[in-house]
């Protein structure tokens, strides 16, 4: 650490910072030096041997410097108890040294001043290390050895057999170690020698007898797969290929912890607490043990903090305390460290060229810092300021390296651009500029209000008053609960700020108090009917505080102004009106950025995200806020009663399977009063509305989507981190083509249909209706029945009855008002943005299935949602553009699914004078269109056919409808083409026929083929189902099999369409879909005989690779790692004041992995991970043919006049895609992933074994031709 002694020597901070050199050349703070004496002054005065409690109650205990000398004397014991451990182990040879107080070189001592002994190995220093006093932070000096005796057993013998482990690696390390361990594995006989844990005992001192045949012997080369040893001889070579980025820190059992100090920390310096923030920081450095909670980036905070000031004193002594912590910097700490220099007019050239050096000696680069690192404000400049202080002619390079993506996939699309021409926006420079600013604005404000389509009814007198009434309790609860969160604040205050310890306070001041105050309202107004549970209720309200908090911190580092300059020159790739260019969005902003690199701020954050047990607890401190002060009068509504103020919300216990948990549930009257009152105002989160403007392209998991709203590129459970650390720790150039596909999505531009709009409003404030999907109002909803345990004329049976239709009812209630809500946030949104166009931008799961950010309205919503989208840009219908409004029509309604598209088109021809009827007259006329599957969807396209025909020329007719091409059942196709499975491809229509290919229907054909045959066996259930087989009973079963399902789960599904046949005697409802699920699952087995074997390959790889401790993982073709997040269950308690939370958490990458989620979802996921893969090839390439483009999973959109273009591209990326190694290159990554090295303990080495043969053995795969696909027409359909 030369530069930390490089800050600390200037003669500038000997004034601050007093510094004495002892042995070794460490820098030593006088005040520490003075302490470590003082200690040992002490433990001189008293022989520790006869040290002894003898005191008199009269005498005032010095509790301090006894319990600090007992500590010393029974850490001795411990040394002098190891001493004698490791002298009797035969693994160590650690001869006994005289332990005293004496004074070391710093990083050798330990925490009271006595001697760490130094062995070969690294576990006596770490038992060492343990032995050391262990104390709860804020709790008495008192040792573990005292209190509880009994653990240093376990951890002396945890120790030591931990000890025996690395000593065992040690000696297996050696510069060829993969290839040794290749060489061992071609011995025939050859075990791997254990080293004893224990004493060894005459029996073991014997000849060693050859061990049995099983685990323990090695495998010979020759029974070895070829594939295998092909992968283990080139690990060498491939040795950074297998690395595990996400297991860094895997071990570090105080992760959350950690997060939530530096949360606290930057909490402290945004709300302008630095004192606070420096207290904290030093309240857990000085304590050992609480020091393990303080990561880099705890340091780094308060770093930033000095620099801003110019502080080199205490940038030195954070820089000492870091090496004293043992962690090191990384760019973040030589970003502060050269900040500070750039901003301290007396630092010379010798401290900052002692940093350079330094920070290139840790392996870093100065290109690294500038484009790993997060600038704010001036930041840039003053680094910049130091380096070229030393380095005069120094200048940041904005030539961008355009390096491509690897994935053969894409190469074409990226290197052959001669000629091509991306589409453009049919807007102009100044729209989108003006949009731009639109929708900074709003996003700045975090949130929106808007008018609910509820507001469009008359209001009555009784409304109104009711109206008058709620604005007046409003505003009488916004002035109690300012008060109370203040008065809370200023108990908060003086809560732990003088000794450091951690609360709530400084994160109640990182915004205004009124802000507050809006987010407890706004939270009390979502609350539904029947409440919720706290913890949903706590994370809601700590999240809106944190996305708020999160774009201050944007508007504040001066980051707005920046991207309001790139965003207005970015306009010009996308406006009609400028030049055209081959750049994609991505490339283009990238370009324009890296030529502002030289100065102002970064466009990411360094903020750390806050940890979901940090929300919840600052939820429910506000929750607690809402429940204690918000008030109203009894007698609100019926003047005649009684006056007396209640609670408007309670705080209950619930069960939730079998689980006590506490509930928030809204006073009745509450309840009453907002539904008389018929609020015609919503609020939402800014990022809950579609972009007014075109997203910002993403170019890095950090940066895309909206302009300021925080957004992850993969979603993820709240505390997952994986899935962003794999993301931040691959290759740029590897994610360029899924950023683009996104980007591609995004940049869809869209306008609502009003006509639809408006038909759909008409009939949700009409009381709705349940046939077409329209969820009536509350009004309608049934009673929930009364349940008095004291009625004396009911039955026990009569009672139980009672309270399963009480229970049944109130779930009836709770969908409705789920439903209801959904529609009304939807139909208002799309009503509030009727009249202007709009993007929505994408991100993706961590399959790489992509999804709309903006949650209540979009294309991927109910059949009401899709209905009333249309593209904002509108193209001709050409010649075959009606013809395909035809067809898309009839494949809306779910008939002639096994018809050809001739005979789709000759039968919408035949139902033309319906057609024109429903268009014309959609809600007084014969009514054709409710009786399908997709009314909306088809009332629309009815419309469009219409005005096409009535149209002077229907091939000139500007048509924005989008039509639609789904996949035929898309996870079998998958599979088939794995599989190259001839009969499997045929039945998904990989093959092409004169028609198509329903599955569904010939798996139902094929198990009434069963069922007839036992039915003439005299099978009593076989002959039950005579008549009640069909397309929809095995439908749902056979498509979720491809996607994991078990037959538990089909027997449910099957069950559950029995339930709605007509006719079925219930008598026999389970014995009949046990009965047609097995068959069901023999009929796929038989159809799809590759695609079983690879799933059960899939799902037994899966099962080792979990069972030996490591989470599945694997790269998608187009080059994104993906990660299953499914680990053991934890539960985190969160006391609060309100009570104790449970936060369960499964995807806590330190915990084991959970085998069966493990194994289940592999194939499902894997399959995911191809679709999602095929989807993005055809986005690309449709995006370069000029064609509009947008999906919902394995269903494509697009014009209608390109739907020929799109199926061509669709398939020829179908082929691309699986004319690829998939399968092999799947396994020789989990090969070298999980394979590299084999075990160091025997018994585990039959398990390495076996998962490295089954890893190796990709199953074989039939003789089905791919490029039959590309003239298969009804591929996609």
């Amino acid at each position: 650490m030369s530069l930390l002694r490089a800050c600390a020597f200037a003669r500038h901070l000997a004034g601050r910072v007093p510094l004495q050199r002892r042995s070794g050349d460490a820098l030593q703070c006088s005040a520490c030096t003075r302490a470590r004496r003082d200690g040992q002054r002490r433990a001189a005065e008293r022989p520790w041997t006869i040290f002894q409690r003898n005191y008199s109650p009269l005498i005032p205990k010095k509790e301090d410097d006894k319990m600090r000398t007992w500590n010393q004397c029974q850490l001795l014991d411990v040394l002098e108890a190891r001493i004698q451990q490791l002298q009797s182990d035969v693994v160590l040879d650690v001869k006994q040294a005289k332990v005293q107080n004496v004074r070391v070189p710093q990083g050798d001592k330990g925490r009271f001043g006595v001697k760490v002994l130094k062995s070969p190995h690294r576990g006596a220093t770490d038992a060492t290390q343990e032995g050391e006093t262990r104390r709860r932070p804020g709790a008495a000096d008192i040792t573990l050895l005292k209190t509880y005796p009994s653990r240093w057993i376990e951890k002396l013998k945890k120790e030591k057999s931990r000890t025996g482990k690395k000593a065992h690696l040690q000696l297996q390390s050696t510069p060829a170690r993969a290839a040794v361990d290749i060489d061992r594995m071609k011995l025939p006989i050859t075990t791997f020698k254990t080293i004893s844990k224990t004493k060894k005992t005459e029996a073991s001192k014997k000849s060693a007898v050859p061990p049995p045949k099983g685990s323990q012997e090695m495998v010979p080369e020759s029974k070895m797969p070829a594939v295998a040893m092909d992968l283990l001889r080139g690990l060498e070579v491939d040795e950074g290929d297998h690395k595990r980025p996400v297991e860094v820190g895997k071990d570090n059992r105080y992760g959350d912890a950690q997060l939530n100090v530096c949360c606290y920390l930057e909490a402290c310096v945004a709300s302008g607490d630095v004192e606070r923030a420096q207290r904290c920081l030093f309240y857990h450095h000085r304590h050992v043990l609480r020091r393990k909670l303080l990561s880099i980036s705890a340091y780094n905070t308060m770093m930033r903090v000095w620099a801003k000031k110019g502080s080199l004193s205490q940038i030195g002594r954070l820089f000492v305390m870091v090496e004293e912590a043992g962690l090191k910097p990384n760019l973040s700490t030589y970003h502060a460290a050269l900040e500070c220099m750039g901003r301290n007019q007396s630092c010379t050239s010798r401290v900052i060229t002692r940093c350079l050096e330094q920070l290139k000696q840790d392996g870093f680069s100065l290109d690294d810092l500038f484009r790993q690192c997060s600038f704010q404000q001036d930041d840039r400049e003053m680094v910049l300021k130091a380096i070229q202080t030393v380095q005069p002619g120094f200048r940041l390079s904005t030539n961008v390296a355009h390096r491509m993506c690897s994935s053969p996939l894409v190469q074409d699309f990226y290197t052959k651009r001669e000629g091509v021409r991306f589409p453009k926006l049919d807007f102009s420079l100044a729209e989108l500029q003006e949009r731009f600013t639109y929708q900074l604005r709003m996003e700045k404000a975090t949130t929106i209000t808007i008018d609910s389509v509820e507001a469009a009814k008359p209001v009555t007198e009784h409304q109104a008053k009711m109206r008058e009434l709620l604005e007046g309790v409003r505003s009488r609860w916004q002035k109690d609960l300012l008060q109370a969160f203040k008065d809370s604040k200023v108990i908060l205050a003086h809560s732990g700020k003088k000794s450091g310890k951690m609360n709530l306070y400084p994160y109640l001041c990182l915004l205004d108090d009124q802000e507050y105050v809006e987010i407890m309202l706004q939270g009390l107004s979502e609350l539904p009917p029947n409440g919720d549970t706290l913890m949903m209720f706590a994370s809601t309200l700590g999240h809106k505080v944190y996305n708020k908090y999160i774009i201050q911190q944007k508007s504040r580092s001066q980051m707005v102004g920046k991207l309001q300059n790139i965003y207005g020159r970015y306009a010009e790739l996308l406006a009609k009106d400028s030049e055209k260019c081959d750049l994609l969005p991505r490339e283009h902003w990238v370009k324009l950025e890296s030529e502002l690199m030289s100065s102002g701020p970064s466009f990411t954050s360094n903020d750390t995200q806050w940890p979901q047990s940090l929300v919840v607890y600052l939820g429910t401190h506000l929750v607690d806020l809402i429940v204690q002060q918000l008030k109203l009068f009894s007698n609100i509504l019926n003047p005649g009663k009684a006056k007396k103020l209640i609670p408007v919300l309670y705080h209950m216990y619930t069960f939730r399977s079998n689980r006590q948990v506490g509930f928030i549930m809204p006073h009745p009257i509450l309840i009453q009063l907002l539904s008389e009152a018929a609020q015609t105002k919503l609020s939402f989160e800014s990022y809950a509305i579609p972009m007014l403007c075109p997203p910002v392209p993403w170019t890095s998991p950090k940066f895309g989507a909206y302009l300021l709203s925080p957004t992850k590129l993969m979603r993820a459970e709240d505390g997952a981190v994986q899935h962003q650390l794999l993301l931040e720790r691959c290759q740029n150039e590897d994610l360029h083509a899924v950023l683009d596909s996104l980007n591609q999505l995004g940049n869809c531009a869209w306008q609502i249909n009003k006509p639809m709009l408006d038909i759909i409003i008409s009939i949700f404030n009409d009381k709705g209706n349940e046939k077409m999907k329209i969820p009536p109002p509350m009004s309608e909803a049934p009673e929930v029945p009364h349940l008095s345990s004291q009625n004396q004329f009911c039955s026990a049976s009569e009672h139980a009855h009672l309270k399963r239709e009480m229970i049944k009812t109130k779930k009836k209630v709770a969908e409705m008002h789920s439903l209801r809500m959904s529609a009304l946030y939807a139909l208002s949104i799309a009503n509030h943005v009727r009249d202007r166009v709009f993007w929505f931008p994408h991100n993706m799961d961590f399959r790489g299935r992509t999804y709309p950010c903006p949650p209540y309205f979009n294309h991927l919503g109910s059949d009401v949602a899709r209905a009333i989208l249309m593209f904002a840009e509108g193209k001709p219908l050409g010649s075959h553009g009606l013809d395909w409004l035809k067809i898309h029509l009839v494949n809306l309604t779910g008939l002639k699914k096994r018809s050809s598209l001739a005979v789709r088109l000759e039968y919408a021809n035949s139902i033309m004078e319906d057609i024109l009827d429903s268009a014309d007259r959609p809600l007084d006329g014969k009514k054709w269109w409710m009786n399908v599957d997709e009314p909306w969807q088809a009332l629309a396209c009815c419309m469009e056919i219409a005005k096409a025909l009535q149209s002077p020329d229907h091939t000139q007719f500007i048509s924005h409808f989008p039509v639609h091409q789904d996949g035929s059942c898309n996870g079998l196709q998958h599979y088939a083409a794995l599989g190259r499975d001839v009969i499997g491809a045929t039945s998904v229509n990989l093959m092409p026929c004169d028609e198509p290919q329903d599955v569904y229907s010939v798996v139902a054909q094929q198990v009434e083929e069963f069922r007839a045959r036992d039915a003439e066996k005299g099978e009593r259930i076989a002959q039950v189902l005579q008549g009640f087989i069909n397309r929809k009973v095995v439908k749902q079963t056979v498509m979720t099999v491809v996607y994991g399902v078990t037959r538990y789960g089909g027997r449910l599904q099957i069950e559950k369409r029995l339930k709605e046949t007509e006719d079925f005697p219930m008598e026999y409802v389970w014995e009949a879909s046990h009965y047609l699920v097995n068959q069901v699952f023999s009929s796929l087995k038989e159809m799809f005989t590759g695609t079983r074997e690879i799933q059960d390959w899939l799902t037994e790889s899966a099962r080792l690779i979990a069972k030996s401790g490591n989470t599945v993982e694997w790269v998608t073709p187009l080059g994104l790692p993906v990660i299953q997040p499914y680990h053991r269950s934890k539960r985190l308690l969160l006391k609060s004041n309100m009570q104790l939370v449970q936060i369960q958490v499964n995807h806590d990458f330190r915990e084991r992995p959970d085998t069966m989620k493990q194994k289940n979802a592999f194939p499902p996921n894997f399959i995911h991970s191809l679709d999602s893969t095929h989807m993005m090839l055809t986005a690309l390439y449709c995006y370069r043919a000029g064609l509009t483009f947008v999906s919902v999973h394995d269903c494509f959109w697009t014009h209608a006049v390109t739907v020929d273009t799109m199926n061509k591209i669709c398939r020829e990326q179908f082929v691309a895609l699986h004319s690829q190694p998939i399968l092999q290159q799947l396994s020789r990554f989990l090969v070298q992933r999980y394979c590299a090295q084999p075990p160091s303990e025997n018994k585990k080495f039959s398990e390495h074994w076996k998962m490295l043969q089954l890893l190796s053995q990709v199953p074989q795969t039939g003789d089905f031709d791919l490029e039959k696909v590309k003239e298969s027409i009804y591929f996609f359909s």
